[in-house]
């Protein structure tokens, strides 16, 4: 094992070279649909470097958020349930299947434990903490979406680990048996346990946990079940497909879709809130639930500053807006918590 394991292991040689039948690996890495530089032309990369370094208070909250503990061996049988662990984590059970998402449960977004870390309140829950999993879905590599520390803790309990192409070349360094991994490119379906369909679908994003990049894929994915269909975002900037995957596969009873870590020099791999709720319409979501914010400051923009801004939007636009306290169960066709808990913390 490499002296700093979570940095993971890029596909290299034969397995980077089978990647060629994918349409959405070009010139030797993976691209996203249409050009998309990460960040705009004519930045200055020292500025911005100097104002992470030197992040305003707004950026973080002025006390604990507030957290729930739910019992999560013990979620409604019946209808689809999910509960949100702050940021893009969050576990779903829907006929009878355990679904986890993007779990990053050990305190930081980073590779190191004293960078990135999580806000106060929001570590309520633990790897040890989840039942056991039946799919643990990994959008893509990004440190906030993958956590090393995570995996190595829980893996041994989930029966089967879906992702994009190329993730699993970290899984398997991390000492994740193959047999469990399925990888996905855009468009390409998996059939789940409990007659479910799984399909990875476009996302405007990049990857990479080191100077390597877009070495893996990036997705969004579509849960189609008996009786409803969740799109499960992952991170993107706004775009067409949007549009495209709503016409295909939509109406969704529920979109978790990004609305955080924001900024204007970088327009196109993130998604400003209004367009958060813009993507929704587009999907022809019914109900959308914002992620990607709540638990980590990876941007220079205030805390709650998304919350805010996609639920003013959402008023607008009359779109239905659930936020859940994390650990605040999400029941679909009956309880969508909605109480705007962020103006009181304090």
């Amino acid at each position: 094992m490499a002296l700093f394991p979570a940095f993971g292991k890029v596909p290299s040689g034969d397995a980077l070279k089978g990647f060629s039948r994918s349409p959405n690996f070009r010139d030797g890495i993976f691209q996203n649909e249409r050009p998309t530089p990460m960040s705009l032309e004519g930045i200055n990369m020292l500025s911005l470097m100097w104002k992470f370094l030197n992040k305003p208070k707004e950026t973080f909250p002025p006390g604990p958020l507030p957290a729930l503990r739910t019992d999560l061996n013990a979620l409604k049988a019946g209808s689809p349930t999910l509960v949100w662990f702050g940021h893009s984590s969050y576990l779903l059970r829907i006929q009878g299947v355990t679904i986890l998402v993007d779990p990053v449960l050990c305190g930081h977004a980073s590779p190191f434990s004293f960078m990135g870390r999580s806000f106060p309140g929001t570590d309520l829950y633990a790897p040890e903490d989840m039942p056991a999993i039946d799919i643990l879905l990994l959008t893509h590599d990004h440190f906030d979406h993958l956590d090393y520390e995570t995996i190595r803790r829980m893996h041994q309990r989930c029966k089967v680990i879906c992702t994009s192409l190329g993730v699993g070349s970290h899984l398997k360094f991390w000492g994740v048996d193959p047999e469990k991994i399925r990888e996905l490119d855009w468009w390409q379906e998996l059939p789940l346990e409990g007659g479910l369909r799984l399909t990875a679908a476009p996302a405007r994003h990049f990857s990479g946990r080191s100077m390597a990049r877009f070495r893996t894929l990036w997705s969004s994915f579509i849960l189609q079940g008996k009786d409803h269909t969740l799109y499960l975002g992952g991170d993107s900037g706004y775009d067409d497909h949007f549009k495209r995957i709503g016409e295909k596969y939509g109406p969704f009873n529920l979109a978790l879709l990004e609305c955080g870590q924001y900024n204007k020099a970088w327009p196109l791999i993130h998604m400003m809130p209004e367009e958060t709720v813009q993507a929704a319409q587009d999907l022809n979501a019914r109900w959308m639930m914002p992620v990607h914010w709540g638990k980590f400051s990876i941007s220079l923009h205030p805390w709650d500053d998304p919350i805010r801004r996609a639920s003013m939007e959402a008023g607008k636009k009359n779109l239905s807006l659930t936020t859940p306290r994390i650990g605040e169960p999400v029941i679909l066709g009956e309880s969508y918590p909605g109480d705007p808990w962020w103006l009181q913390v304090k």
